[in-house]
């Protein structure tokens, strides 16, 4: 069969480029990328030794397809999602419905439905283009945002991978100290943030199989923890009136919906690091199914679940509520089984690590996106490093949970509008939505990949919707401070940062593309 027109001309385009722009190899194995000698070299010399053990070597190199795992299936999509979200922070986010927005658990159910499935889907989406592609999350943002731009989404990844395991580790550890709350030998808030920590870091030290292997199973005895948990505590549930009404109602759904955004959005910038092992030949259709139901029903379910607990009637159950955060409602919940129910909050407490550990698997392998100096650490001790910096920052924040969470809720809902809105566009747009016209080997070449100037131009007008739109506790938008409370506003900002963004960055491209035809990955 002959090869088409637009093949040819592409394959001269490259030949040209590569000839004139850049006639060198750029490394792209860790036997390329490693370094023979100095201080790394020894590193690298350790980390041999944990390979006998099955600690994963490989950062962000591509996988190609004659390395992938023919028995890996589609379902792992699924069960990698159902275990990062079925944990205590998930069951944390439904309860801001009420405890912070204070709206009724009738509009709470509405809102955590129809904005999670809204937020989910470029998640899934983002999880087939892993297979198809063999390149890591933030990895396939340079083929649009270029080399150098890429930092940018870069470090946003890596403040919102420390700020989730930092929020996590802290609400878990209020469920440890939830165990024995009126006893003298309570567990201290640093130790239960260190355990968890510590499980953490032992399953992402081992990388991508054992994390799979990980949270394949490790959501079946939470999913049943929760419906324990709903079993005690149903009768004493109230849906109660809607929470006021006309603008001030708006504002607080619209506010509760970026929060829930935040959540379920902020995995999309995660989504290809853990189907890229996955054989390339995988239907795409079944990758993004299995991803979806995997990221909402227990997004939906628990969330839910979070929002209806805070409606219990008991006094005692309010006043542990007040008292110990999340734990302490929980542990309210569960203490009508005794014993038993402080053996089910230890594993609740434990749940939190299914969700710390892609925060920081990818963590490491955000960090070597910041270019090939960090691709020459090993990513077993940017794992550490990480792991570090979170314990110290769970430790000091342990006191501000509630609002550390909601700001970083919708934080992450403005920048991952942006970043998902350029990646769909160049691909739909400029790429046709076809693979062939990616050149995924090529991911470390700086000649060939865009020059980013379209993305970095989109990426501010997008930046200056969140802001006109946000409305936070240290600040509330123009726009944002015209719906809702006089005072705290309604948040739009994820929706004007993705229509800002949607809007500015297809003209953009187009002339960044016309004025260089050499940049052709």
């Amino acid at each position: 069969m002959s090869s088409s027109p637009t093949s040819e001309i592409r394959e001269k385009d490259l030949e040209k480029s590569q000839k004139d722009y850049y006639p060198q190899h750029v490394p792209d194995t860790i036997q390329e990328i490693r370094p023979t000698t100095g201080p790394l070299a020894a590193l690298w010399a350790m980390v041999e030794k944990f390979d006998r053990y099955g600690v994963e070597v490989r950062g962000i190199e591509r996988v190609k397809p004659e390395e992938r795992n023919p028995t890996q299936s589609a379902w792992d999509a699924c069960t990698m999602w159902m275990a990062a979200n079925c944990n205590i922070s998930t069951f944390s986010l439904g309860t801001l419905g009420t405890s912070i927005f204070y709206l009724s658990l009738r509009e709470c159910f509405l809102c955590i439905l129809f904005f999670n499935l809204l937020s989910t889907l470029p998640v899934a989406y983002f999880s087939t283009w892993g297979c198809k592609l063999g390149l890591r999350q933030m990895t396939i943002g340079r083929f649009s945002f270029g080399y150098y731009t890429s930092l940018v989404p870069v470090v946003l990844n890596l403040i919102a991978c420390v700020g989730w395991s930092t929020i996590n580790s802290i609400v878990g550890a209020s469920v440890l100290r939830a165990v024995s709350p009126d006893s003298d030998h309570n567990i201290p808030v640093a130790a239960a943030i260190v355990i968890i920590a510590v499980l953490t870091t032992i399953v992402s030290l081992f990388g991508y199989k054992v994390v799979h292997a990980y949270e394949r199973y490790s959501w079946y005895p939470v999913a049943v923890i929760f419906i324990i948990l709903l079993g005690l505590s149903a009768k004493y549930m109230v849906s109660g009136p809607y929470g006021g009404t006309g603008s001030l109602e708006e504002g607080n759904i619209l506010s509760f919906g970026a929060a829930i955004v935040g959540f379920g959005l902020g995995w999309s910038s995660l989504a290809a690091d853990y189907t890229v092992s996955m054989p390339e030949k995988t239907p795409s259709w079944k990758i993004f199914c299995l991803t979806y139901a995997g990221l909402n029903i227990p997004l939906v379910l628990i969330e839910t679940l979070g929002a209806a607990m805070t409606t219990v009637t008991p006094d005692e159950y309010q006043a542990a509520f007040a008292d110990g955060g999340i734990g302490g409602l929980i542990g309210a919940g569960l203490s009508p089984a005794k014993g038993f129910g402080q053996f089910l909050l230890v594993l609740l407490a434990l749940s939190i690590v299914g969700n710390n550990i892609p925060n920081m698997y990818s963590l490491a392998l955000t960090a070597q996106v910041l270019g090939r100096w960090v691709q020459m650490i090993p990513r077993f001790f940017l794992v550490l490093v990480g792991t570090a910096v979170y314990i110290v920052l769970a430790i000091v924040g342990a006191s501000h949970f509630e609002d550390w969470l909601d700001t970083l809720l919708v934080l992450l809902s403005y920048w991952l509008a942006i970043y998902s809105t350029i990646l769909i566009e160049e691909h739909f747009i400029f790429r046709g939505g076809k693979w062939t016209n990616y050149m995924p080997n090529e991911y470390n070449n700086t000649r060939l990949l865009p020059l980013g100037l379209a993305a970095l131009f989109a990426l501010c007008c997008g930046i200056a919707g969140a802001v006109l739109g946000m409305a936070t506790v240290w600040y509330v938008g123009v726009l944002g401070r015209l719906i809702g409370d006089p005072v705290f506003g309604g948040d739009i900002g994820f929706e004007l940062a993705l229509g800002f963004t949607a809007i500015t960055y297809p003209p953009a491209r187009w002339l960044e593309k016309r004025l260089t035809p050499s940049r052709i990955a």
